[in-house]
């Protein structure tokens, strides 16, 4: 399937693959699902990501008048927009990275030894990662000089971020505004567990809490943009398994197995629609610089994306086993379940390879 509007919010997509996946539709017998749709977590050494982070994307608008008005002739005589923003946007996070939303760490997993021993193995330096995203120049410093620390930062725990603001002055000059209406837009990075609509309503009441405590005479207005799971996967999977092979054998060596700090909702969407299995397979490089200045594309990586992804379908052939699609395996009732040796037959399905 091709889709081009990702960054516009894939508008009918999402219904498509639901109408799609039902039976004796397009997807209704697809055994297995590839997106290359990330990167590498280095240049040079490629890896297999079993792992995307969940988003909330949040508006906070506080409106103090109709119109914007002239610092010089009404400043200090109105309860501006904007100074009431700015102190509801410090409120959401501390220079740290620390998170200062109640209940946002709630429903985050704690790290097992299995995930633990994960990280001991991946390709990483702290250092190269400064110069490949240009912070060498600048601060030279970054949240965590650990990588298994920054790494999990990354991957597997929740981060706050703020993006702007809507409807302030930001052009160049000395423009003596002040804004009618100024709209804060940040957004929080989700983890598995996490819930939008949870994660929503503690945004949502910490962000009352703290405007009532300004006694501001202002309309303050918190809203959801939208919002998407987090996903997680199995890298032991047979799919995972195909494209580790098909990997190995262009670049001569296995790839490492990675989760992403970053969203794509089509990964859930095609596993809660279908069940099956969905691998992200990555060709670009870390230092393509996505959605940013002088994007690139390796020639060397689109070559072997090419060889890889090919040998991927062919591993896939190669497989042995009942269709995963053909499964029509009935879930246990409740009152099967309360039957001695049931929870073991509920994990014996013949259809999975």
């Amino acid at each position: 399937m091709f889709e081009g509007m990702e960054e516009s919010g894939s508008e009918g997509m999402f219904e498509a693959i639901q109408i799609l996946s039902k039976d004796g539709k397009f997807l209704s017998d697809v055994d297995f699902f590839c997106i290359s749709d990330n990167y590498w977590l280095g240049a040079s050494k490629p890896c297999l990501t079993y792992g995307l982070r969940g988003l909330a994307y949040f508006s906070c608008s506080v409106q103090c008048c109709e119109q914007d008005l002239h610092s010089g002739v009404l400043g200090g005589t109105v309860h501006e927009a904007m100074t009431d923003l700015v102190q509801l946007m410090a409120s959401l996070i501390d220079s740290s990275g620390k998170i200062l939303v109640p209940g946002i760490m709630d429903d985050v997993a704690e790290v097992t030894p299995e995930e633990d021993a994960l990280y001991e193995t991946i390709d990483f330096n702290c250092e190269c990662y400064k110069k490949e995203n240009k912070v060498a120049s600048v601060s030279n410093k970054l949240m965590y000089e650990n990588e298994k620390d920054l790494l999990m930062a990354r991957w597997r725990y929740p981060t706050l971020s703020l993006h702007g603001i809507e409807g302030a002055f930001s052009g160049t000059g000395a423009k003596t505004v002040i804004p009618a209406k100024a709209t804060g837009k940040f957004s929080l990075r989700l983890v598995p567990d996490q819930d939008p609509k949870r994660i929503e309503q503690c945004v949502s009441d910490h962000l009352n809490k703290v405007f009532a405590s300004l006694g501001s005479p202002n309309k303050m207005n918190v809203t959801l943009l939208h919002g998407a799971k987090a996903w997680l996967s199995d890298p032991k999977h047979p799919n995972f398994e195909a494209a580790a092979r098909a990997t190995e054998k262009v670049y001569g060596l296995l790839p490492d197995y990675t989760r992403e700090g970053g969203s794509i909702p089509i990964t859930t969407a095609f596993e809660e629609a279908t069940q099956m299995n969905v691998c992200l397979l990555p060709v670009g490089a870390c230092d393509d610089m996505a959605h940013s200045q002088n994007e690139k594309y390796n020639k060397k990586n689109l070559i072997n994306g090419v060889k890889v992804l090919g040998l991927y379908l062919h591993e896939l052939g190669v497989l042995k086993g009942p269709k995963p699609s053909d499964c029509r395996c009935v879930e246990l009732t409740p009152e099967e379940m309360m039957e001695p040796g049931a929870f073991m037959r509920g994990f014996k399905c013949k259809c999975f390879m």
